[in-house]
């Protein structure tokens, strides 16, 4: 932020904007979570394999990270409110075309692509426009605001439940696409602090503009419209960091694609299938907080928690299969949930560790969209799999393995920025031929 630069109000209005930020994750990111209570239906209604059904998530979730650069570059150009209702019209078209069902290529197109574009479009500028209404109290607002994700994930897994089976899976989709109509309700309260919304920060009252405050501005304004730096791809560091987010990513999205079919295999009730999802909602919330508080002391380095929790998150998954009731399976579901909650406190962090707040936002760009390439292919490799064993389980083994090569990534980087870090001081010890005269060489650093 420039010093000529006004603070953000951090509070007023900003609290409207958090609140409709919380609500817009809750009607994008937890609908997407509890999507897997669709997998049996929409398979038994089409009779198709795993694998022909997960492509429908899959869909959505690359839909969703290739559309955010796009939706970042519409914010700059027009306004986050505009985005904003423009995501809600799409997330809502997206269901309600699903509801005529007319076969696998259609539901592709509607609540693949068409919801993952309506979710990039309202998740990234409510995830965006918090951080220009607030500074100080900016790790707080983007906590509440992300924590609308496991609040409404929590709820929406029996209410899925239940409208599933007095609606029917289409009518489920055509109500809840209406449900998502809120969103559009949210952005409309998005109110942009200044004529261009994302312009870094500004008070909500300018000044009058002056010719020099008017170049100022469009300094500002042009200097936004740089959103990638492309060489970011050229550093190691960089690289090896995307690297675990597409093995992530190709992980992170199976569990909740198949724990409710698990959860069927095993002759587990419906009532308590749904259950399920709510715990899985209950402590990612959990850990969420417990991580976010925990890295803020600064006892262990975020590199180090982040291999922590991914190392986990994967044995959770490897022993989550070898539940045979609902009881061991929900335990299970627990550790996984709580675990996947604190690399989602971590993860974004260590990325600004790696590659500097200068470059932060060019490599959450290029993140989100290297990344897409993981969430892509991640369920339908898993699907199969699943296909090819003939058992749910296999998912599970195979999502708890990738997430192993992910954390041996993570090791390298680390491995590699220590090593950077003893060449960089190495570099700074004085040399005798850069010190002015022979007589001050024994200052030369040990």
């Amino acid at each position: 932020m420039h010093a000529k630069e006004s603070s953000p109000p951090d509070g007023g209005y900003g609290w409207v904007v958090v609140v409709s930020a919380f609500m817009v994750m809750g009607l994008t990111a937890a609908v997407l979570k509890t999507f897997g209570l669709f997998f049996v239906e929409i398979q038994e209604h089409f009779d198709e394999l795993a694998s022909t059904i997960s492509w429908i998530t899959s869909v959505t979730i690359a839909t969703f990270h290739l559309g955010a650069p796009v939706a970042s570059s519409l914010c700059v150009k027009y306004s986050h409110r505009a985005v904003l209702v423009t995501g809600g019209l799409l997330a809502f078209s997206g269901m309600a075309l699903g509801f005529l069902g007319l076969n696998m290529v259609w539901m592709y197109a509607t609540t693949g692509f068409l919801q993952g574009l309506g979710i990039s479009f309202s998740w990234t500028p409510a995830i965006s426009i918090v951080s220009h209404y607030f500074s100080k109290r900016r790790a707080l607002a983007n906590a509440i605001a992300s924590a609308g994700e496991c609040a409404f994930a929590f709820t929406f897994g029996p209410l899925f439940q239940w409208l599933i089976g007095q609606y029917g899976w289409k009518g489920a989709l055509l109500i809840i696409g209406g449900i998502q109509l809120n969103i559009c309700v949210c952005g409309v309260l998005m109110r942009p602090l200044t004529s261009n919304c994302c312009l870094e920060a500004s008070h909500s009252e300018t000044p009058p503009v002056t010719g020099a405050s008017r170049m100022e501005k469009e300094e500002r304004s042009s200097s936004t419209h740089k959103t990638f730096n492309w060489m970011l791809v050229r550093r190691p560091e960089f690289v090896l960091y995307a690297m675990f987010g597409i093995l992530a990513a190709m992980s992170f999205f199976v569990p909740p694609l198949f724990l409710v079919p698990l959860s069927y295999s095993l002759g587990i009730d419906e009532s308590w299938t749904a259950s399920l999802l709510s715990i899985l909602a209950m402590v990612d919330f959990a850990g969420r907080l417990l991580c976010g508080w925990y890295a803020n002391l600064h006892v262990t380095k975020t590199i180090h928690l982040l291999t922590m929790t991914i190392t986990l998150i994967s044995t959770s998954l490897m022993l989550l299969p070898l539940a045979n009731n609902y009881l061991s399976l929900a335990i299970f579901t627990g550790f996984y949930g709580f675990f996947f909650g604190t690399t989602v406190a971590v993860h974004i962090t260590v990325l600004a560790d790696v590659v500097g707040m200068s470059d932060f936002d060019s490599a959450l760009g290029l993140f989100m969209l290297i990344r897409s390439t993981g969430g892509f292919l991640g369920p339908p490799l898993a699907g199969l799999i699943v296909d090819m064993a003939g058992d749910y389980k296999a998912g599970f083994y195979m999502a708890g393995a990738t997430l192993v090569l992910a954390a041996v990534f993570l090791v390298i980087l680390d491995q590699f920025q220590q090593r950077s870090e003893r060449g960089s001081q190495t570099n700074t010890k004085p040399d005798k031929s850069t010190l002015p005269y022979p007589s001050l060489h024994f200052l030369k650093l040990q």
